[in-house]
Order: structure tokens, then C-alpha cells, then sequence
């Protein structure tokens, strides 16, 4: 799908991240846009309207298209019985991987409606899960799972991704949002980190487990976790909507999220439209993170930094078509240390090429 170069190419890695980098800077203006406030002619909708109506457009086109496509049908190691069906084993960490996709889909968008720049969440968010990814891979080579070695590159390039990170945590200038302070935007930065650590693990286990013979599917294994992402959000939603009656919960939060239908927004469907490029994304995003050939530390990089860069280019074109704040001193510091981290990320990618040509001939 999307692209017809080499599996495991460098040129079929460039054309994933520029459609990863394409969308996500739609992603990102799309938030602001919508959540903006109506005086300065923006729809006004509240962080929670948006996420259910964001929510739901993306993870439609996302499941039609692997539906359609039956992208489902897994190539396996071995089948087991589950519940009485015969189901390949994968399935077992597989759908685990959907539940955490279930949890990482809605705090993505409920950190880009935090009071800071699109810029400053992107960073948070994916420095982190840079840090995540080296330590997954130190994880299974010490398992024995992961074959390959990082290279010092990608540990350098690792290293001034935690600086991009710092950069914007610990610079909190007065007056403006304390991120490490808000119970709220912690609260949604722990339970990201969490869901995507565990699914970062999973996607490798699966990239670094296959059988002589058998082939690693991305697209089945993108579907099957869309699949089970899908029903663990469509549990979790009738379970808060119902809340009120079922728990006696009556959070400001929960009561907008049912009155984002039982009373929609008039920009209800446009909000879902706008969702089409978060749920295109998921595709380039797995599809990078599981990148043939490369270790976790290497597709993390790639993945997190090519999203950074959108980042700025969303507070950009926010700033120059909708009236938004442009980046601030420390954010183009950030936006530095990501371009060092680039780099030496390439100078690793030309490495890793010519040990895979060399590996393809023995």
C-alpha cells in the first residue's frame, strides 16, 4: 500500500516518513483549529468534544481500509485454540498491543489540547518514547530476542533527543503552563507512556521473532491491533457514557462526553473529516515503528523525530494562516538538538544498508 519501493529500502523509509510527516502536520493544525476559541472565529468545541469526534473518524477510515483490503489474514509461527477457534499464536500479544493503541489514540489528542504548543507536546511525547525504544531494544538483546547491535550513532542520536526533551520540560518560564505540575496533563503523559511502551515492545517481539519461512505481515499485524483497538474503545465509550448511571460519576469531563452526542457540536462532522489524517498516520506510524531490518532504537528515532518536524511546521502555518503563536526561543533550540539527532541518525541508516545488502548475499 501507498508506495511500491524495495521492502526494507532507505527510499521506501524516506516516502513513509514524508507521508507520516504530510499528515501529522495536518494533525496538528486540525486541534488547534477546532478547540480554538469562537471569538477569534475558530468552532469553539471543548478538548473532549473534539477527541470523541476525532477519535471516531480516525479509527473508522483506519479499520474500513484493513477490513476491506483483509489485511487480518496472518502469516504464523504456529496456531493455537483459543476459546475454540483456531487462531494464530500471535494473536496473544497481538490484541494486548490493540488495548494499548486504545489508550495511546485519545491522550495523543488530549495533549495537543493542553494550553502548550503543539511543538512543546510533540516534543514530550515523543522524546520520551525515543528513551523507550533504546531501552526495548537493550531489553531483547538481553533476551536474546533482538539480534542485531545499536549502533553509537543512534545512542548519540538517542542522547540529544533527551536533550530536545529537557529543552522544554525544564525551561517552564513564569506565567506559562506548568506541564510537570498539572495532575491532569501528567495523568495523560503516564498512561501514554505506559500503553505506548508496552506496544513498542510488542511490535518488536513480533519483528524479531518470526520463524524461518514465515513472513513479517506489518499489515496484518496493523490490522489485527486495529481490530481489537477498535472494540476496546467501543467497551471503554458506552462504559463512560453510561457512567453516570452504572458508577454515579458526574466529572465535568464525563458529562461533555456524553453531551458530545446527545447535544453535537455544529462542526461535528468536519471534526470527524479531520480525524481521516490521524487514522492515515497510524498506517505510516506502525509501519516505521516496525520498519524491517532496523533495530526499535532506529525506527523509534525516525518515527518520533519525523513527527517533531511536523510539529514545527504545524506552529508555523497555525501561527501564519490562523493568528497562532510562533515557536519561542527554546523551541527552536529543541528543534536544534533534533536536527543533530538526524544527523547522526543517517549516518547509522548508511550503515545499517550495507549490512543488510552484505546479509542479503550470504
Amino acid at each position: 500500500m501507498f508506495f511500491k519501493s524495495e521492502e526494507g529500502s532507505t527510499r521506501q523509509l524516506i516516502e513513509f516518513c514524508t507521508g507520516y510527516f504530510f499528515l501529522y502536520t495536518i494533525t496538528g493544525l486540525t486541534v488547534k483549529y477546532f478547540t480554538g476559541d469562537t471569538t477569534s472565529g475558530y468552532p469553539g468545541m471543548s478538548d473532549i468534544q473534539y477527541l470523541v469526534y476525532n477519535t471516531i473518524g480516525g479509527n473508522m477510515i483506519a479499520l474500513v481500509i484493513v477490513l476491506a483490503l483483509k489485511w487480518y489474514k496472518l502469516q504464523t509461527n504456529n496456531y493455537i485454540t483459543l476459546i475454540g477457534f483456531k487462531v494464530p499464536s500471535e494473536f496473544l500479544y497481538i490484541i494486548p498491543s490493540g488495548i494499548c493503541t486504545a489508550i495511546v489514540i485519545p491522550t495523543t489528542t488530549l495533549m495537543y489540547t493542553l494550553p502548550i504548543s503543539v511543538m512543546v507536546a510533540m516534543v514530550i511525547m515523543r522524546g520520551s518514547i525515543i528513551v523507550i525504544s533504546r531501552i526495548i531494544d537493550a531489553v531483547q538483546i538481553w533476551q536474546g530476542i533482538l539480534k542485531k547491535r545499536v549502533y553509537w550513532e543512534e545512542n548519540v542520536a538517542v542522547v540529544f533527543a533527551i536533550f530536545a526533551v529537557l529543552a522544554n520540560l525544564v525551561n517552564v518560564k513564569p506565567g506559562s503552563f506548568d506541564f510537570v505540575g498539572s495532575p491532569a496533563a501528567m495523568t495523560i503523559l503516564i498512561s501514554y507512556l505506559t500503553a505506548y511502551s508496552i506496544r513498542i515492545y510488542l511490535m518488536n517481539y513480533y519483528k524479531n521473532t518470526r520463524a524461518k519461512g514465515v513472513k513479517q505481515d506489518n499489515k496484518a499485524f496493523f490490522a489485527v491491533e486495529q481490530i481489537a483497538a477498535t472494540f476496546t474503545m467501543i467497551l471503554i465509550g458506552l462504559f463512560i457514557y453510561n457512567s453516570p448511571t452504572i458508577a454515579g460519576w458526574t466529572a465535568p469531563q464525563i458529562l461533555q462526553f456524553r453531551e458530545s452526542f446527545t447535544m453535537p457540536h455544529s462542526f461535528w462532522f468536519w471534526a470527524g473529516v479531520s480525524g481521516f489524517a490521524f487514522g492515515l498516520l497510524a498506517f505510516f506510524s506502525v509501519f516505521i515503528f516496525m520498519f524491517k531490518g532496523r533495530t526499535a532504537t532506529f525506527a523509534g528515532l525516525v518515527n518520533r523525530l519525523t513527527s517533531l518536524i511536523a510539529g514545527t511546521a504545524a506552529t508555523l502555518l497555525f501561527a501564519v494562516f490562523w493568528g497562532g503563536k510562533f515557536p519561542e526561543a527554546d523551541d527552536w533550540i529543541t528543534l536544534g538538538f533534533i536536527l543533530i539527532a538526524v544527523a547522526f541518525l543517517t549516518k547509522a541508516e548508511k550503515k545499517r544498508s550495507i549490512e543488510l545488502k552484505t546479509e542479503s548475499k550470504q
